[in-house]
C-alpha cells in the first residue's frame, strides 16, 4: 500500500485527488474523507474512462454528497461508490484498498 498523505490534509466532508504509482504505473485516485473514515477509488467514470473533476480537487457536488462526473453529470455515493444517476447508472467506480495508519492515508489495490 502507498502513503498518500496525512489524514488531515484532507478536510472532513472533501475530497482530494491524488496520482500514485502502481506496479511501474500511474494511477489517478480519488479519496474522500467522512470523519475518521476515507474511502478511495480509481479516478476515473465507468461510462468513458475519464478523469471524474474538470479542476483540481472538484469532485463533489454543492451539498457534498455525491461524486460528479464533470463531463456527463453521473452521480455516485461517496462511501460505496455506486452510480445512482447519469449514463453508467448501476455501475460503480472501482474502489481501492484503504487504511489509517498513525495518521497517514494508505491506499492500494487488491
Amino acid at each position: 500500500m502507498k502513503k498518500i498523505c496525512k489524514l488531515n490534509d484532507i478536510d472532513d466532508g472533501n475530497a482530494r485527488g491524488f496520482d500514485i504509482e502502481v506496479d511501474n504505473e500511474s494511477l489517478a485516485v480519488v479519496c474522500v474523507r467522512l470523519g475518521q473514515q476515507v474511502f478511495a477509488y480509481k479516478n476515473s467514470c465507468p461510462h468513458t474512462g475519464i478523469n471524474l473533476e474538470w479542476l483540481p480537487d472538484q469532485f463533489l457536488d454543492d451539498m457534498k454528497q455525491y461524486f460528479v462526473c464533470s463531463t456527463h453529470g453521473a452521480m455516485f455515493e461517496l462511501e460505496s461508490g455506486y452510480c445512482i444517476t447519469g449514463p453508467c447508472q448501476g455501475e460503480s467506480l472501482t474502489p481501492l484498498k484503504v487504511k489509517i495508519e498513525a495518521g497517514d492515508i494508505l491506499c492500494g489495490i487488491g
